[in-house]
């Protein structure tokens, strides 16, 4: 099974990540439901579900999940925290699902592992005619002084990994429409957790273990002088992207 070559490098984070990753605002959710739209019992396809940040979510809104994650090692902290939701190994170029079987299929903090040519049609060949993809993103606010400081750190080591933004060419894309809300919340964490956060970046656990340590050192030093809970702001992106008639 293909995939990119850093999404591999979340083998070695999963555990990190279900830990320290935020979670999404349920006013996100709210608008999903409604613009879809979608009721309980509908079939959703949650593509690079990852440890099931988002599965859990459509799981407690009454949704019939098939989550689809090709990392093992993800996969498997998903099966455990979300055991409600069916799983399946697979890709966005290579979705385990059948024809017309899904109401959405749902994509967070993992379209920009898909590769743009294959993925749009596969996913419009699972979605039923009425369907929508769904595309969610927490960005990071970088408005907030700590956040723009994690930004610089992490960006120097991100190389020719894919950015996680919306790529512009869909704007036109020939298969879908896509409609954009966006929503701000908080993630609360403490100092060892915010450090895990900066760890379960894949291309910061890809690093050398001495080159990693520097890192997660600095990381360490950014939040140094907290006193108590650390508040890191994000603004959540989310796309409901409709077939073109």
């Amino acid at each position: 099974m293909e995939i990119h070559h850093g999404a591999r490098a979340f083998a070695l984070t999963a555990e990190k990540y279900e830990r320290a990753r935020p979670s999404y605002p349920a006013q996100a959710l709210d608008w999903i439901g409604e613009a879809v739209p979608l009721v309980r019992g509908d079939a959703v396809v949650d593509l690079g579900a990852g440890t099931g940040k988002l599965t859990r979510l459509l799981v407690e809104r009454g949704y019939d999940v098939l989550a689809v994650e090709p990392v093992d090692e993800m996969r498997a902290v998903l099966e455990q925290r979300v055991p409600q939701a069916r799983t399946a190994k697979g890709t966005a170029e290579d979705i385990p699902a059948p024809e017309g079987s899904a109401r959405a299929v749902t994509v967070a903090q993992a379209f920009h592992w898909f590769d743009p040519e294959r993925a749009p049609s596969e996913i419009a060949r699972v979605l039923q005619p009425d369907g929508a993809l769904v595309v969610v993103t927490n960005v990071r606010d970088k408005e907030d002084p700590l956040q723009a400081a994690l930004e610089e750190l992490m960006g120097r080591y991100r190389g020719a990994y894919p950015n996680q933004h919306w790529p512009d060419t869909w704007h036109d894309h020939p298969l879908f429409v896509p409609e954009y809300r966006e929503f701000r919340h908080e993630h609360v964490v403490d100092a060892a957790t915010f450090v895990e956060r900066v760890a379960s970046v894949s291309w910061i656990g890809a690093l050398a273990a001495a080159e990693k340590a520097r890192v997660l050192a600095e990381a360490r030093a950014l939040v140094a002088d907290a006193d108590g809970p650390i508040r890191m702001p994000y603004i959540t992106e989310v796309f409901v992207c409709r077939r073109r008639r």
